[in-house]
């Protein structure tokens, strides 16, 4: 029997992560709600199942859905992270900033941010700090590792509890949606440095959890040197 016919293929993951909710029904299918299998979403919406597994990281990055071994992938309940950039990521403005300028942007807030982080991050905060860091422990791409790492710097950020700089940081992660910090951070690439930026988090989830202000602003100021260093430092 002939599936469905496919859909013009989403351009970006972002676009097909947005797909993928609406073919399921949404929120409106409720939590515990099972998605369909890889194979046949690929095939309903006319892309690979690449692109699919790609776009389920995301969702499952954000928590908006959980993907357990041998069961399949399911909706998840509660609102564990916000992703209001996924609607505004057309703005030019942060699109187009260059890497050098989001790093300098991320090494005078990330660790400004942290003793809010140390004073007020709850139990579920630091719970969905680890889950992002398991995430991109099992992470296959650069693609996957990517979308965790993005997840994780978030979840550190919103545990300040602070409104105002979520608002502010969301110009920040908005442009490491962008092209140019996506074609260099692709370009400097490689599973060595994926592993040194795990043990980074790792690192940095161990002091904030123990509420180690001291530490944890030295983790993240050597992990932001690190990041800079590969990304720029050819260019240097």
């Amino acid at each position: 029997m002939a599936g469905p016919s496919p859909t013009r293929p989403p351009a970006y993951t972002l676009d097909l992560a947005e797909a993928l909710l609406a073919r399921c029904g949404g929120d409106a299918a409720g939590p515990g709600a099972k998605l369909p299998t890889e194979r046949r979403l690929a095939v309903e919406l006319g892309v690979t199942r690449t692109m699919v597994r790609h776009a389920l990281a995301s969702l499952e990055a954000e928590g908006r859905v959980s993907r357990e071994v041998g069961r399949g992938t399911f909706l998840r309940g509660g609102d564990l992270r916000p992703a209001p950039a996924r609607r505004e990521r057309h703005s030019p403005r942060s699109e187009d900033v260059g890497p050098a300028d989001v790093m300098a942007a991320r090494r005078l807030i990330e660790p400004q941010v942290l003793p809010l982080v140390v004073a007020w991050a709850t139990a579920r905060d630091f719970d969905e700090m680890r889950r992002c860091l398991a995430g991109g422990a099992s992470a296959q791409s650069y693609d996957e590792f990517e979308v965790w790492d993005y997840a994780l710097h978030h979840a550190i950020v919103a545990a300040s509890r602070n409104p105002l700089l979520v608002a502010m940081y969301q110009e920040v992660e908005r442009a490491r949606k962008g092209a140019l910090w996506g074609s260099l951070k692709r370009r400097n690439d490689s599973r060595e440095r994926r592993l040194a930026y795990h043990a980074d988090h790792e690192q940095l989830i161990d002091a904030l959890s123990a509420r180690e202000l001291e530490r944890a602003v030295a983790v993240m100021d050597a992990h932001l040197a690190r990041v800079e260093a590969n990304l720029l430092g050819a260019q240097g």
